[in-house]
C-alpha cells in the first residue's frame, strides 16, 4: 500500500461537498427575534387560520396566568407545552386555534396596588364604602393588570408561542365581567346559590375567606393539649386532644365513635406537680390509654371497665371553663370522622371552627333540640383573628397576628385550663397545615356568613333531580385525562368537596351582582334586573355596581330599593376563570375564530383541551368543571392534561432565598428559546421536572447534534437538481432501508404527539438522527454523495432519500424547535412558506419493508464486528483511517452470507476492500463480538495506492490514463464533470 503521487489537479473542487448558509452554531438569541419579526410581517397566526378552514377544530383553551410579575420557569414550561400541542395538532390535520388569556382580578393585584400607590407613599388606604374611592382603586388595579399583561405577552411571544396575541381574553374585560354576572344569575335560577353561615378557611392577613384551591399545605409546629371535660353526675372526665387550643372557647360538643372500644381509667400514681392527680378518673379509647398517660406523665393507672356507646350517647359534660362564662352543657355525639389513630379517641367539637365539627353539629340539630340544647353556633373569632365577646375571658386575644404569626390566644386558653385544673397534658406537634398560597401565612377556620354553591342540593330547574356533585363526577368519567391518574385525583376531590364558598370581601373583582330581600335570604331573580346589570357591565365594566345610585338604577321602578340589600361581596377569582368557557369558547362575537365548536357531546368532531399544572385539579380544572356542570350540565373540556412542578437540579423547590432559580429570560438570552423548548419536550413533564446549568448544557449538546445533522442534510441537498428523481424502486437497499425507518418513525412520532408524549418524540428523532443517520447512513453514503458522477443513480437516489428524510424530520421537529425548523426550512428554499403551515408528511405505504429491515439488521451486526476490529487495529497503530483497511471476515452462518448478497460490504464498512470467507477455518487470532461469536474478523492493510480524490486505496493497474491518480469510479465522475464544464 502506498500513497498516490501528488496530483497537480485540485480535485477538491470536483467533489460534491456540503455547502449551506445554515450555520453550525445556531446563534439563536440573535436569530430568533428575526424569525419572530418575519412571522409578524407575514401574520403567521392568520395564515394558520386560513389554512385550517374546514378542518375539525382542536381548541386548547388557555388556563389564564395571573397578570402579576414576570414569567417564571414553570409558566414558561406550561406555555411551551401548550404551543407544542397546538402546533402538532395543526400539522396533523386540525384547525388548532389558541387564544391566550389572563386572570386579572383578585387579591395579589390589590396588595401590589396598595403597596405601590398607598403604603410606600404614606397614603391612607381608600375607604371602600365610598363609591368614588372604590372605583378609583379598581381603576388602579385594572391599569396594574394591563401593564403586566403587556409584559408577559412579549415574554410568551419570545418563547415562540403562536396565538391570537392581538386579541387575548382577560377576566377583566367588560364582556367577560358581564358574562360572569350572567353565570351567577344561572346559579340563582337553578337554586344552588345560597347564603349560609359555615366555618370557612379565613386569611387574617387578607381579610377574606379562601377556597381549597387558594391554600397550600406547609409544615407548622402547633401547641397540643389533652383537656378534661367533667361528666355531669359522675366523678370522671372525658379526655379530648387538640392541636388548636384556641378553639376550646368555641367547643359545644364531644364526638365519639361506636366503632371504638372506650374504657374508664383511674390514675394511681403521678408526681406531685403533675396535672393528672392520683385518683383522677378519665374515659378514653382503650387502644390509646398507654400513649395518653405517657404524655400526661402518669406513672401508673388502672383500668376500671369498659364504656359502651349507648352510655356515651346519653352523657353530657360540663365545659372545662364552665366557671368562667361557659356554663352550658357539652353533649357527646356519635361521629363517623372519629378514629383511634391518635389522640384520645374523642374529638373536641367546635362547630364554628371545623367542617366536620359543623356537619356533625348541624346534622344533630333535632336531637340537640329535643335535649333542650341551644344549637346556635357562637361567633368567637373575628375577621382579625381576635376573640370576640362570645369567648368570655379572652376578648381581644389574637389567634394570628397582623404579621401572620401565632398570637397570644393559645397561651391564654392553656393558662385558663391550668387554672381550672382541666389540663392533663400539653406538647408540640409538627404537621401539615393549610396556608394561604398568596400570603404564605396560616389560615384559621372560622364561622362567617358567606355565599355558597350547594354541591348536593338538587337543581330546581332540571337535571333530573341530580346534584352538582353527581353531574360533575359523571362528567369527569366522560373526559380523557392525561395522565390517566388525573381522573381519580379530581374525582376524589370533587367527591369530598364541601359547598363552594363563592363570596369574597375585597374590592377588585366581579361582584356577586345580586339583591337580597331585607330581613331574609330570598335572592331577587328578575330577568329585567339581570339584563340591566349585564348590559351595564358590557358598556362600563363591573365598576357600575359600585357607582352611586347603582341600587336604584338596576332595580328600576318595578322594585322598592328600600326593600332590598345590595350585596357588594365579590365572586371568588376561581369562578372568574372557571367561567372562561362561557365568555371565550361560546362568544362568537368577540372570538370569531372559535365560533361553531361542535364537540362529540354535540355530535361533532371538535375537541376542547385544558392543560395546566397538577395543582389545578383543585383549581381551574375543578372550578371550570363545576361552573359548566352547574350551568350546562356537562364539562367544558374533552381532554385534560397536567404537568408537574419545576425544581432545581438537586430536586429542591426554587426560591429566591436559596438562589437556585432558573429564569426563562436568562436561558433565552444565553442560549435561545429553542433550547428551553427542547428541555420542555425532553423531560417527563407529567412528574416534577428539574432544570439548571448542567441539565441545560446536556440539552444544548443534544441540540447541537440535531442541528449539525440538519446542517449536513442541507449542505448535501444543495447539489440536488430540482425535480430529479430515480424513484423508490431504483434506489439501493441502503436508501430503501432508511425510508423504511422513516415509515416506522412516522408511526412513532404521530402516536407520541397524539398521546402528548413529547419526550418520546424527541427521543425517537434524536436516536434516528444521531444513530441511524449521522453515525450510520451518512457515514456510509458520504463517499458516493461527494465523489460519484453527476449521473450516478446511487448518488441521485441518496439525494432523493435525504430530501424525503429532511422534509419529514424538519416538520416533525417543528412543533418543538419552532425557530430552528423554520430557519432550516427557509435555508432549503428561500421562497418557501413557513414550515408551520405544513402538514406532517404522508409516508407511502410501499416504503415499509420489514424483510429488508431484517436483512439489514444482520448486515449492521456484521458491520459492527468489522468496525470493532478496525478500532483495535487503529489503537495498535496498524492503520490510520478505516480506508487503509482491507478486513477479512470469516462467516459460518449461511444466513449471514445470504444477507451480504448484492451488497458492497466494503462500502458499508467504509474500507477500501474487504474479503468474506465462508466455511473456511477461522484463525484463533480473529476479533469476535460477544453477541456474534460465529463471526470472525482480521484486519489487514489495504493494497494499492491512495486515490487522490476519494482517498480509497486501489490497484493502480486499473487506473484510467487521463486520470491515473484516481480510482476508475472517480475518473468516470471527472470525465462527466469535465463534459459539463465543471471538471479539472
Amino acid at each position: 500500500m502506498s500513497d498516490a503521487p501528488v496530483s497537480s489537479l485540485d480535485y477538491s473542487r470536483t467533489l460534491y461537498l456540503p455547502k449551506t448558509d445554515f450555520p453550525m452554531r445556531g446563534g439563536l438569541p440573535q436569530k430568533e427575534p428575526e424569525i419572530l419579526a418575519r412571522w409578524a410581517r407575514e401574520n403567521l397566526y392568520r395564515a394558520l387560520r386560513e389554512s385550517g378552514k374546514g378542518r375539525p377544530k382542536f381548541v386548547l383553551h388557555d388556563g389564564p396566568p395571573y397578570a402579576n410579575g414576570n414569567v417564571h420557569i414553570g409558566t414558561a414550561l406550561n406555555k411551551t407545552l401548550k404551543d407544542i400541542v397546538v402546533r402538532s395538532h395543526q400539522m396533523t390535520g386540525k384547525e388548532s386555534n389558541y387564544v391566550p388569556g389572563w386572570d386579572c382580578h383578585g387579591l395579589p393585584i390589590e396588595w401590589k396596588v396598595e403597596e405601590e400607590f398607598y403604603t410606600s407613599k404614606g397614603k391612607t388606604k381608600p375607604d371602600f364604602s365610598d363609591s368614588q374611592a372604590i372605583i378609583a382603586f379598581r381603576g388602579e388595579c385594572r391599569a396594574y393588570a394591563e401593564h403586566w399583561l403587556s409584559v408577559q405577552r412579549e415574554e410568551f411571544k419570545r418563547l415562540g408561542v403562536v396565538g391570537d396575541w392581538d386579541h387575548p381574553y382577560t377576566t377583566m374585560s367588560y364582556p367577560a365581567e358581564a358574562q360572569i354576572a350572567r353565570e351567577i344569575f344561572k346559579f340563582v335560577a337553578n337554586g344552588l346559590l345560597y347564603r349560609g353561615s359555615k366555618p370557612v378557611m379565613w386569611s387574617v392577613i387578607e381579610k377574606t375567606a379562601l377556597a381549597e384551591a387558594e391554600v397550600e399545605y406547609e409544615e407548622l409546629t402547633s401547641d397540643t393539649i389533652i383537656a378534661a371535660f367533667p361528666i355531669a353526675s359522675d366523678d370522671a372526665s372525658v379526655l379530648i386532644w387538640t392541636t388548636t387550643p384556641w378553639t376550646i372557647p368555641g367547643n359545644r360538643a364531644i364526638a365519639f365513635s361506636r366503632r371504638i372500644a372506650y374504657g374508664r381509667y383511674r390514675v394511681t400514681d403521678s408526681s406531685a406537680d403533675n396535672w393528672a392527680k392520683p385518683g383522677a378518673t378519665y374515659i378514653l379509647a382503650q387502644s390509646l390509654a398507654d400513649s395518653v398517660f405517657r404524655a400526661a406523665r402518669v406513672d401508673s393507672f388502672e383500668f376500671l371497665g369498659g364504656v359502651d356507646g349507648d352510655a356515651l350517647a346519653s352523657m353530657v359534660c360540663a365545659h372545662p371553663l364552665h366557671a368562667h362564662g361557659y356554663g352550658f352543657v357539652v353533649p357527646l355525639l356519635d361521629g363517623d370522622h372519629v378514629t383511634e389513630d391518635a389522640g384520645t379517641g374523642f374529638v373536641h367539637t367546635a362547630p364554628g371552627h371545623g367542617r366536620e365539627d359543623f356537619e356533625l353539629w348541624t346534622a344533630s340539630t333535632r336531637l340537640l333540640q329535643e335535649r333542650g340544647i341551644d344549637t346556635r353556633i357562637p361567633y368567637t373569632v373575628d375577621e382579625n383573628g381576635a376573640f370576640t365577646e362570645e369567648a368570655p375571658g379572652f376578648e381581644g386575644k389574637r389567634v394570628i397576628t397582623d404579621k401572620g404569626k401565632p398570637g397570644d390566644a393559645n397561651r391564654a386558653v392553656i393558662e385558663a385550663l391550668v387554672e381550672a385544673r382541666a389540663l392533663v397534658a400539653r406538647g408540640r406537634l409538627k404537621h401539615q397545615y393549610p396556608h394561604s398560597w398568596r400570603s404564605k401565612t396560616p389560615v384559621i377556620f372560622r364561622n362567617t356568613p358567606q355565599w355558597f354553591l350547594a354541591m348536593d342540593r338538587p337543581f330546581v330547574n332540571g337535571q333530573g333531580g341530580k346534584s352538582l356533585r353527581a353531574i360533575a363526577v359523571d362528567a369527569i368519567e366522560r373526559t380523557r385525562w392525561a395522565p390517566p391518574s388525573g381522573e381519580n385525583r379530581i374525582k376524589g376531590m370533587v367527591a369530598n368537596k364541601p359547598d363552594w364558598v363563592l363570596s369574597r370581601q375585597r374590592a377588585w373583582g366581579v361582584p356577586l351582582s345580586i339583591f337580597v330581600r331585607k330581613n331574609g335570604h330570598e335572592i331577587l331573580f328578575d330577568d329585567e334586573v339581570n339584563a340591566r346589570i349585564a348590559d351595564a357591565y358590557e358598556r362600563e365594566g363591573a365598576d357600575a355596581w359600585f357607582a352611586a345610585g347603582a341600587k336604584e338604577r338596576f332595580l328600576g321602578a318595578k322594585h322598592n330599593a328600600d326593600a332590598y340589600d345590595k350585596i357588594d361581596d365579590l365572586v371568588e377569582v376561581w369562578f372568574d376563570s372557571g367561567s372562561t368557557h362561557a365568555y371565550v369558547l361560546e362568544d362568537a362575537k368577540h372570538f370569531p375564530g372559535l365560533a361553531g365548536i361542535r364537540r362529540a357531546i354535540d355530535g361533532g368532531d371538535d375537541q376542547v383541551m385544558y392543560l395546566e399544572g397538577s395543582d389545578q385539579h383543585r383549581g381551574w380544572f375543578q372550578s371550570s368543571l363545576l361552573e359548566s356542570c352547574g350551568t350546562r350540565g356537562r364539562a367544558p373540556f374533552d381532554i385534560v392534561l397536567t404537568h408537574g412542578f419545576t425544581l432545581d437540579e438537586s430536586g429542591r423547590k426554587m426560591s429566591k432565598s436559596l438562589g437556585n432559580q432558573t429564569f426563562p429570560e436568562d436561558v433565552i438570552r444565553a442560549s435561545g428559546a429553542d433550547i428551553l423548548r427542547l428541555w420542555v419536550a425532553s423531560v417527563d413533564y407529567t412528574d416534577d421536572q428539574r432544570i439548571g446549568p448542567e441539565i441545560l448544557k446536556a440539552v444544548s449538546d443534544n441540540y447541537r447534534k440535531l442541528r449539525n445533522t440538519i446542517r449536513w442534510m442541507l449542505g448535501t441537498l444543495a447539489h440536488r437538481e430540482p425535480g430529479d428523481s430515480v424513484g423508490h424502486a431504483a434506489m439501493s437497499g441502503l436508501e430503501r432501508l432508511m425510508l423504511h425507518k422513516l415509515a416506522e418513525l412516522d408511526l412513532k412520532v404521530r402516536e407520541a404527539y397524539d398521546n402528548f408524549d413529547f419526550a418520546r418524540v424527541v427521543a425517537a428523532l434524536t436516536a434516528f438522527m444521531n444513530a441511524d443517520l449521522s453515525a450510520f447512513y451518512f457515514d456510509i453514503r458520504k463517499d458516493a454523495l461527494y465523489c460519484d458522477a453527476p449521473s450516478s443513480v446511487r448518488r441521485r437516489g441518496a439525494l432523493e432519500a435525504i430530501e424525503s428524510i429532511f422534509g419529514a424530520v424538519a416538520v416533525w421537529l417543528a412543533p418543538v424547535l419552532v425557530f430552528t425548523a423554520e430557519e432550516a426550512w427557509t435555508a432549503r428554499g428561500a421562497g418557501r412558506r413557513s414550515i408551520h403551515l405544513e402538514q406532517f408528511p404522508v409516508i407511502p405505504a410501499e416504503w415499509r419493508d420489514d424483510e429488508l429491515a431484517k436483512t439489514w439488521d444482520t448486515i449492521r451486526m456484521l458491520r459492527l464486528a468489522v468496525t470493532g476490529a478496525i478500532e483495535i487495529a487503529r489503537a495498535n497503530k496498524l492503520i490510520g483511517s478505516s480506508l487503509e483497511a482491507a478486513p477479512r471476515v470469516y462467516l459460518t452462518n449461511p444466513e449471514h452470507l445470504k444477507a451480504l448478497e448484492g451488497i458492497d460490504f466494503a462500502e458499508v464498512c467504509i474500507t477500501s476492500d474487504i474479503a468474506v470467507e465462508f466455511g473456511a477455518l477461522i484463525p484463533e487470532t480473529v476479533f469476535r463480538l460477544p453477541e456474534a461469536p460465529d463471526v470472525g474478523v482480521i484486519v489487514e492493510r489495504a493494497r494499492g495506492v491512495k486515490c487522490a480524490r476519494s482517498w480509497r486505496y486501489f490497484d493502480p493497474a486499473t487506473a484510467s490514463p487521463d486520470f491515473p491518480d484516481v480510482t476508475p469510479r472517480d475518473a468516470e465522475a471527472l470525465r462527466e464533470l469535465r463534459a459539463l464544464g465543471r471538471g479539472p
